[in-house]
C-alpha cells in the first residue's frame, strides 16, 4: 500500500500540480451543479473539498518538510479512495434512479446511504493524520527498531 501511496501522491499529484486530481474534481464539482438536491450531494462536494484543501496542505508543507509526502501518503491514499467512491455512489444512485427499476433504484440508495454515514466519514480521520505532520512518526531513534 505504501509504494502506491507514495505513487499517488508524488508523482501522479504533486509532480504534474495535480492535474488529473483538478480534472476528477471538476467532474464531481459538475455532477454536484447538476443534481443540486440529490440526496448525497452536499456531503460529496464537502468531501471534495477536504480532499483538494489537504492537496494543497501537502503540497505546502512538503516544500519546507521532506518527510511529509511519506507521512501522510498512505492516508491520503485512503481519503482520495474514499472520496472517489461516495462520487460513484452518489452517480450510481442517479443512474438507478433513471433506469426505471425500482427495486435497483431503492438497492443503490440504501447502500450508498450506509457509505456516505458509515464510510465517508473517515475521510476526515485521515485527514486529521495527515494533519498532525510527520513529526511524531520521524521521532523514533532508527537504533530503536
Amino acid at each position: 500500500t505504501q509504494i502506491q501511496a507514495l505513487d499517488l501522491l508524488g508523482r501522479k499529484t504533486l509532480h504534474t500540480r495535480g492535474a488529473g486530481l483538478k480534472l476528477f474534481l471538476a467532474q464531481i464539482e459538475q455532477f454536484c451543479t447538476r443534481e443540486p438536491d440529490a440526496e448525497f450531494t452536499v456531503a460529496l462536494r464537502d468531501a471534495a473539498v477536504l480532499w483538494d484543501g489537504i492537496t494543497a496542505e501537502i503540497g505546502r508543507t512538503a516544500a519546507e518538510d521532506p518527510d511529509a509526502i511519506g507521512a501522510s501518503s498512505t492516508d491520503y491514499l485512503f481519503l482520495s479512495a474514499y472520496v472517489c467512491l461516495a462520487y460513484w455512489w452518489a452517480e450510481s444512485v442517479r443512474v438507478a434512479d433513471a433506469s426505471g427499476d425500482a427495486m435497483l433504484a431503492t438497492a443503490k440508495r440504501e447502500t450508498a446511504r450506509f457509505y456516505f454515514a458509515r464510510i465517508l466519514p473517515r475521510a476526515a480521520m485521515h485527514a486529521a493524520a495527515i494533519r498532525s505532520g510527520s513529526a511524531s512518526l520521524m521521532a523514533l531513534d532508527a537504533d530503536l527498531f
